[in-house]
């Protein structure tokens, strides 16, 4: 296992992420499964756990808690918050009213007294910077929380939040979770570069494109993955993106072979190639998927290597534009582009 500082903060964290979103109800996990994937991963050197207060409407953090119990203080632990958590109106956002409660709540969950890393899980247009940094600085004082961080954060707004920041004289985020993989590469032309220039640590979610580069998709085979059950949109070959993903998928394919990787190190290892990035968050939920990603833990790609994957998705490119998370809201809304 490789490890890295997390951006400025001096806490160092192994390259690959045990993230938990299949804990539960999503992946359909148990508690001794996830039990047992914990055990397994912490032995193989991962010491950054990641979930989130949605992920199985909090059951995520009941089984990582009940998972983690009795050896906290060997792990760093990352919890997130803001997405909606029922259909209360107020129990979402990054309001400082949300924020302070449902940090308690995620704290009661896992069972623990504070959290390492507490981040923004999308940003809130409703609710202005200096109120959402606000609350997790004083959070952050109190001692419920070491660090926080954004996740899926357009570059200008982790721009705006370092600015607010130092403005109002209030602790920064010092980390950014975004979407990152080889067929989905368009953050390397803004938000890595601004990760950089601010010393972020960035963790990286999706390094597999939800399952395109596990090896378990391939032309000529039916997609039967766990996430195209729920999702099938995303992979219905007939639509452009899609095609378009499959192809490279072919390509990449025979890149791996030749160099006697399997595809899960070939996406692991190019994430974790670029400089800007920290760590990858693995979502396993089996044992066997684990196995998996770990063969990936210490596979350092050639140049080689690097240059025909360019050569197939080129730097900056994302093959499915339509799925990216952090695109301004005007782009999506005709309304905020018209006067």
């Amino acid at each position: 296992m490789q490890y890295r500082t997390l951006g400025r903060t001096g806490v160092q964290v192994s390259s690959l992420v045990l993230g938990a979103m299949n804990f539960g109800r999503i992946g359909r996990t148990t508690q001794d499964e996830a039990t047992a994937i914990v055990d397994a991963a912490l032995e193989a050197g991962i010491n950054l756990i990641d979930t989130a207060d949605m992920y199985g409407d909090g059951e995520s953090e009941e089984l990582v808690g009940k998972a983690i119990a009795g050896r906290r203080d060997d792990i760093v632990l990352a919890t997130k918050a803001s997405m909606p958590m029922g259909e209360e109106r107020n129990h979402r956002g990054g309001s400082r009213r949300w924020l302070v409660t449902e940090l308690d709540n995620s704290l009661r969950r896992l069972g623990v007294d504070h959290v390492d890393l507490y981040q923004i899980h999308r940003w809130d247009p409703t609710t202005s910077d200096e109120e959402t940094l606000s609350a997790l600085t004083d959070l952050q004082r109190a001692g419920k929380i070491r660090y926080f961080g954004s996740s899926t954060f357009p570059a200008y707004r982790i721009v705006q939040a370092q600015w607010a920041a130092r403005d109002h004289h209030l602790s920064r985020y010092v980390t950014e979770q975004p979407s990152y993989s080889i067929l989905q590469r368009g953050i390397e032309s803004h938000v890595l570069p601004v990760t950089e220039q601010y010393g972020l640590g960035v963790l990286v979610w999706s390094p597999l494109a939800s399952g395109w580069l596990s090896g378990a998709i391939r032309e000529g085979r039916e997609i039967a993955t766990n996430r195209s059950a729920f999702m099938p949109g995303r992979f219905d070959t007939s639509i452009p993106s899609n095609r378009a993903r499959l192809d490279a998928v072919e390509r990449l394919a025979k890149v791996a072979d030749a160099a006697g990787l399997t595809m899960i190190q070939l996406a692991l290892g190019f994430v974790t190639a670029h400089p800007a990035v920290t760590s990858a968050i693995i979502g396993p939920r089996t044992l066997d998927h684990l196995r998996s990603h770990l063969a990936a833990a210490d596979t350092v790609l050639s140049a080689d290597v690097l240059d025909a994957i360019d050569a197939i998705v080129a730097p900056g490119v994302d093959l499915a534009p339509e799925e990216k998370h952090d695109t301004p809201p005007s782009l999506l809304d005709p309304s905020l582009r018209r006067r």
